[in-house]
This record gives structure tokens, sequence and C-alpha cells, in this order.
């Protein structure tokens, strides 16, 4: 099924970011981004940028998709787009250009603003880029009342487009600031998780930028980095990332006293017990979890590890669980046109995720997900993506995606040719956290007695070695 452009109402008017997020006393640090950004500074960059924006043709109702590493660029592009009143989209950097077309044709932004050069280091906490702002032939201004615009991996057919509205950003950063123990204002957050994906973007960015305690984005994703950024300031400090980031610090032989390290809060998979042991002996912090979803946000939380595995719903938020599914109240779909009618009905979001309450129907125990979609260092992959895109390359007959300690892809080719050159095709096809970390030949994929192909991990691994003579 081809995809098919949206359809939106207007946005609604930037006066939010004003009197949310930019407000403030002048002189107060409302960032560190290799350097303090003041609330006068960062005030200043997002009246520029507007500017720059509205020379382009950016006004209220329009959209712009801002493609940009985790930089003050990228979070001024964000703030000044709202301001103007235009409708963002937030595409990660790490797409490979085709990814990027894809995108493109399904959300039509009239405007992309992007880096002049290309965006080249590993394990950056940030960059300094300088952009530029695109126009876009075929983009349409925006139809619906959704300020934010994200992609979903996709599951069966196009990615699904997510769309929040000012009232549903509001309502989750005052979410967060009931949680008793979030960080406040005269506090620090470390900012580990990508600011364009819904924990760095709403539990980092804007809750911080809103609650007044100052956002830090460190300049290397690496334990010193990472623990460089907690020693920079002397404020209670709070690191919010992904589990993996969580292992890398309880990883570290001798840890450092760090006092002002409050805690650490990781989303967007589950937590190691050895982890969350060795990083809470090793450092004397809690090791919190959060579980959210990009539709909605945060959901359900244990800030300080004392309710593992259960998890206590968010101040405001209903949740359910119905045939081992969890399920979401919300006031309305969270999809922006095309979608799965299926999940949003009645009021009810399916979330996909199996979890279940404890007696007292009091904590939820999220279990894993119920479909093909995993997560990569807290970032989200549809296997069936990854399937489609190798299965679609010339040469290529058959392929099951699996993951287990990584992706991995058992494939079958019509010559050994095809599938020698698959990596390089890999690589300009998806992103590098969406590729197969192995790649197994097969003369043909074990199946069922049915026909199916088997799905089971270890089967199709002593398939691969049988076929290489193992």
């Amino acid at each position: 099924m081809g995809e098919t452009p949206l359809k939106r109402p207007a946005c609604t008017e930037g006066a939010w970011v004003d009197d949310i997020l930019l407000q403030g006393d002048e002189q107060y640090v409302a960032l560190d981004v290799g350097g303090p950004v003041s609330r006068a500074e960062l005030r200043r960059l997002v009246a520029e940028q507007q500017s720059r924006f509205e020379a382009a043709g950016l006004t209220a109702g329009c959209t712009l998709a801002v493609r940009l590493p985790p930089s003050l660029s990228c979070v001024v592009a964000m703030l000044a787009g709202w301001r103007s009143g235009a409708q963002v989209a937030l595409l990660d950097y790490r797409l490979t250009t085709h990814e990027v077309g894809k995108a493109v044709a399904r959300i039509t932004p009239q405007l992309v603003v992007e880096p002049v050069g290309e965006v080249t280091g590993t394990l950056r906490g940030f960059f300094d880029v300088d952009t530029r702002v695109v126009p876009l032939r075929g983009g349409r201004p925006a139809d619906s009342p959704h300020v934010l615009l994200q992609l979903s991996s996709g599951s069966t057919g196009p990615s699904k487009v997510i769309g929040r509205t000012v009232a549903s950003l509001l309502a989750e950063l005052d979410r967060y600031g009931q949680l008793e123990n979030f960080p406040r204002r005269g506090e620090r957050i470390v900012v580990l998780a990508s600011i364009v994906h819904v924990l760095g973007l709403v539990g980092g960015l804007l809750y911080g930028l809103a609650s007044g305690a100052q956002v830090v984005l460190p300049s290397r994703l690496t334990v010193d980095g990472m623990l460089k950024a907690v020693t920079a300031g002397e404020e209670p400090t709070t690191l919010l990332g992904v589990p993996s980031q969580a292992a890398v610090l309880a990883a570290a032989q001798t840890p450092p006293r760090l006092p002002q390290l409050r805690r650490m809060i990781t989303g967007g998979e589950l937590v190691k017990p050895t982890v969350r042991e060795r990083f809470t002996k090793g450092y004397g912090a809690d090791l919190g979890v959060m579980y959210g979803m990009t539709e909605a946000g945060v959901i359900a939380t244990d800030l300080t590890g004392t309710t593992q595995p259960g998890l206590a719903p968010a101040p405001g938020m209903q949740v359910r669980v119905e045939d081992g599914q969890i399920l979401l109240a919300l006031p309305e779909t969270p999809y922006v046109g095309q979608s799965d009618p299926t999940r949003y009905v009645d009021g009810w979001l399916r979330t996909k995720d199996a979890g279940s309450f404890d007696d007292d129907a009091v904590l939820l125990t999220v279990h894993g997900r119920l479909d093909s979609q995993v997560s990569v260092g807290g970032l989200k992959v549809d296997l069936s993506e990854v399937e489609a895109s190798i299965s679609a390359l010339p040469g290529i007959t058959e392929a099951v995606v699996v993951h287990g300690t990584g992706i991995e892809a058992f494939v079958t080719a019509a010559e050994r040719a095809a599938f020698d050159g698959l990596a390089d095709c890999l690589a300009a096809r998806l992103a590098p956290y969406k590729r197969p970390r192995t790649l197994h030949f097969l003369p043909e994929l074990p199946r069922t007695a049915t026909g199916k192909p088997v799905r089971n991990a270890e089967i199709l691994r002593a398939a691969a070695r049988s076929a290489a003579g193992v």
C-alpha cells in the first residue's frame, strides 16, 4: 500500500513557548551545551532564528522539519519553529537520505532546517553545526492541531505519524512536575537520551526549560564524558538516559565519588538486575526507570528503584491490562493521517506492550513488546521494517530478522554476490542502529510444517552453522 499525505488543521499560535519554555530570570542558566546559555541568550537566539524562518516564508500554520544533531542549533530551531506557530516535525539526523526521503513524502513539510555540512563523529553528546533552511517542493501547510510530529519506526506498512498538541505536551510536563523525585529548579539534568526522541525531548529538554532545572548535554557519551558533565556543577544532578548508558557507567572499575549525583533515570527498555546492582553500589545513587511511549510520553515510573519490577502510573495516567496487553486512556488518537484503526478504540490506546498489575492493582510490570518492535540503545527498531528493506534489495529472495544480543538477519539470495554486497546496500537505506549486527547466508530458510519461515533464533543459527560447514 502506498504512503498517503496527511491532512492537518492549522496549528496553535506559539505563545506557549514564551509563557512556559522561555520564561524566567534573564541571567538564570537554562542550558549548558559546551558552555552556559542564559535565559536571555536563549531568547535572543530563538528570536533571531524565528526571523530567519519567517524570511524563508515560515508563518503560523506552516510546517517545518528539523533534521539536526543534538546541538544548541537544534534546540533553537525547535523553539523558533513553535514560537512562529508552525508545526514542527523532528527527524533523527542519523537517518539515511533514503529514509529522510520517505519521511518527507509522508509528512510533506514546507521547510527543512538541516546542517550545512556533513555531521561526523561517534559518541558525541552534542555538535556545533551551522544550519540552512531549505524550502521543499510539494510541502503543505499544517492541517491538524498538533505542534509536534514524530515518526514511529513502522510496522506493517508506512511508519505511523504521531502528533502531540500543546495540551498534550503541557500535560506531560505537569506529570513530570508532580513526580516526587524528579529534578526541580536549582538542580541539573544531564540529558544522555536523544533530544529528538520523547524521553530526552520532553523529560529532559522541555521539562528543564519549563521547570527551571538546568539542562546539560555532555560533550561525549563516554564514561569520562558523562561523569565530567556531572562534576561540572555542584547542584544536585540527575542523569537521564537509556539502560545501555547505565550499563556503561556501571561497568566502570573504580567509580569516582559524586556527591551531587542523586540518581540516574532510564527509559526505553528494561534494566538488567546486575546493572542496577553495580550502578547503585558503585555510585551510591538511585537507578530509577520510566515506562513511556512516543504517543503519550511518560506513563509509569519507579524513580528510586524501590518498587522494581513494578511501576506506579504517573499522575493523571489511567492504565489497564486486557488480555496481557497494556492499554492507556487518551482523550484522542495520537496518530495523524493513515493509521491502524484497531490501535485506538473507544478512548483506549492499545500499546502492544505486555504487562500485568500486582495483586493490589497498584503497580504495573512491563514484560516487553507483543509485536516485532525492539529497543536498541534506547531507540525503537521494528524488525519487520528491517526485514522488508533487506527483502526489497535486488538479488535477495527472502529474509528473516530476529533480535537477541543484537539484530541478526538470515538471508537467501539468488546469487552469493548479492549477499556479499548486502552490508553496503543497507548502509545507504537504514540508520546505523537499525542495521543487523550479523548477516547469515542460507541456501534456504527453515520452515514450519505449514510452510512459514521459522523465526526461532537458535534454529536459524543452527541452520547457518550447518550451511557454513561448522
